[in-house]
């Protein structure tokens, strides 16, 4: 009977902690949310904090007129899709061929690769090296340089080791290259680790706007997270621009730069988000690499 309470007990208490830090987690979301669509004036003056009030949808309906905001939403998503893909691709072939042990100069390669995780030469030589490519204003300057990332290869490597070598050992006696190996029998097992580099991909490539920053002048290439960098450092004078031309009188629409930070950020946020949930399964598995197997 002490037994069974006491778990009863703990069980109420890991409920509870894991329920707080879920809310703690989602919180800031929702916060975000209920002052996009409160009245702009309370919201300006920190008046929402755990419930909407006089909802409306105007600030929604003003950020999606910033000009170039639809192109660089495009822009996005394009880097996301492309980006990802490529990366990867080439973390898990990369990977498989480094868990070969017949594989050409491995052991350099498998170094060399690990050396440029802990050496950096700078923003300058980066942004020189950038220019001799010709990636300044070129949209490959958003995929290009993620391709190959040490990390995620080394992720792949160790889970393509964790798998039975029985399985490749008798593809090959089959008469199966590495090719039809890698994509027929290897693929289908690191499922889950790939799905896992593809989450952690796609948010970076849809939350980086330091590229943007340094290689890209052209509005056409913009991203939407470059967008959302300048109009938060020019919140005000946008708000101040909007309500110029704004024929509504009523405080309660008018843009201000709270309106516009958080509407914003609303944006961003809600496409990542929507797309979490349909890699969580693999993600949960892929990310136990090295956990006790049973």
């Amino acid at each position: 009977m002490g037994v069974n309470n006491r778990i009863t007990i703990f069980d109420i208490i890991n409920y509870t902690l894991f329920a707080l830090f879920t809310l703690a987690c989602f919180f800031p979301f929702y916060y975000l949310f209920i002052n996009t669509i409160s009245s702009n004036d309370l919201s300006s003056r920190g008046l929402v904090m755990f419930y909407p009030q006089e909802i409306h949808f105007n600030n929604y309906i003003e950020v999606f007129k910033i000009p170039g905001l639809g192109q660089a939403t495009f822009v996005s998503f394009a880097r996301t899709v492309i980006g990802t893909l490529l990366t990867v691709a080439a973390s898990g072939f990369l990977g498989y061929l480094f868990s070969k042990p017949t594989m050409w100069g491995r052991k350099f390669w498998y170094r060399f690769l690990i050396a440029t995780m802990y050496f950096n030469a700078g923003l300058i030589p980066w942004f020189l090296i950038m220019l001799k490519l010709g990636l300044f204003n070129n949209f490959l300057a958003y995929v290009v340089p993620g391709i190959v990332s040490p990390f995620f290869i080394i992720l792949v490597k160790t889970f393509v080791e964790s798998t039975p070598i029985s399985l490749q050992e008798s593809a090959q006696l089959d008469g199966a290259g590495n090719m039809t190996i890698f994509w027929k029998i290897v693929m289908p097992l690191i499922t889950p680790i790939l799905a896992t580099i593809a989450i952690f991909t796609a948010i970076g490539q849809w939350n980086s706007f330091q590229d943007t920053l340094f290689l890209v002048t052209d509005s056409n290439l913009f991203t939407l997270q470059f967008i959302l960098y300048r109009y938060f450092n020019g919140a005000t004078s946008l708000a101040t621009l909007m309500q110029s031309g704004a024929s509504d009188t009523n405080l309660a629409n008018i843009q201000t730069a709270t309106s516009i930070r958080t509407t914003i950020s609303m944006v961003v946020v809600i496409p990542i988000l929507l797309v979490y949930p349909f890699f969580q399964r693999f993600f949960v598995k892929g990310i136990m690499i090295g956990a006790v197997k049973g």
